[in-house]
């Protein structure tokens, strides 16, 4: 076997490796997002947060702190174009997992929330689960949002996807245009799921609001898609979004 055969067999075994675990973690963060309701965040999941990498106020390390000691079983950073919070955070986790390996620790997906036009208003889609080294998503990640085709709904979604993650569209009830619009609309384009469990009015404890959390239910449920939930938190407390 000559070394050109040796080493495009040894390339193709490891992107095989790695498009098998991309499916696992995908299939595991479907099955999450399939089981979610309304009390499922925030003390056991929560899936839409700041840091200090975007809009937040805590540092990665605060994130995770709280995290633990909130007893989450799994969550994201969902920093706006930016990963540098995941990573940081992912890192710390790592370090934790090192000193104590029986320790309880959550899951940390990766995660990112992306600005797009959608039916000509400006949406926000949360990216899950996927590879942050992926070439489809580092136009996403460099700490502002894009411009021109890469602007649209269309390619952020296909970009997430590309990367083996899922889109979630945001909020759906925050924008111009009304969540009956836009979720069939996103959902055309191959969306996963929307935020269905939030908090829009800023509430304590937070609690997912009652009407929107009808509405988008049932629109998630007509268009099989998934409900994710988030507190969205800026502030200081993951338990809340201020």
């Amino acid at each position: 076997m000559n070394s050109y055969i040796f080493y495009a067999m040894a390339f193709l075994t490891r992107a095989n490796a790695s498009s098998h675990l991309a499916a696992r973690e995908v299939a595991a963060l479907k099955h999450i997002f399939q089981h979610l309701d309304r009390n499922s965040c925030p003390t056991r999941y929560n899936f839409h947060m700041h840091s200090v990498f975007s809009d937040g106020q805590l540092q990665p390390d605060e994130i995770l702190s709280q995290a633990i000691a909130i007893g989450l079983d799994a969550f994201a950073i969902t920093d706006h174009h930016s990963v540098l919070g995941y990573h940081l955070a992912q890192s710390t986790l790592a370090e934790y997992r090192q000193h104590d390996p029986h320790r309880a620790l959550p899951q940390l997906w990766t995660g990112v929330e992306i600005n797009a036009e959608l039916l000509g208003t400006e949406v926000h889609i949360l990216g899950y689960g996927f590879d942050p080294r992926h070439a489809a998503m580092q136009r996403y990640l460099q700490g502002e949002k894009v411009t021109g085709n890469d602007f649209n709904a269309r390619y952020v979604i296909d970009a997430i996807h590309a990367a083996h993650g899922l889109a979630v569209l945001a909020h759906p009830c925050r924008y111009r245009k009304a969540a009956e619009e836009l979720i069939p609309a996103a959902a055309a384009l191959g969306i996963d799921g929307t935020e269905a469990f939030y908090a829009y009015r800023k509430v304590l404890p937070w609690t997912p609001s009652e009407i929107q959390t009808e509405l988008v239910g049932r629109l998630n449920a007509k268009h099989h898609l998934f409900n994710t939930c988030g507190t969205d938190t800026h502030g200081c407390d993951l338990l809340s979004r201020v």
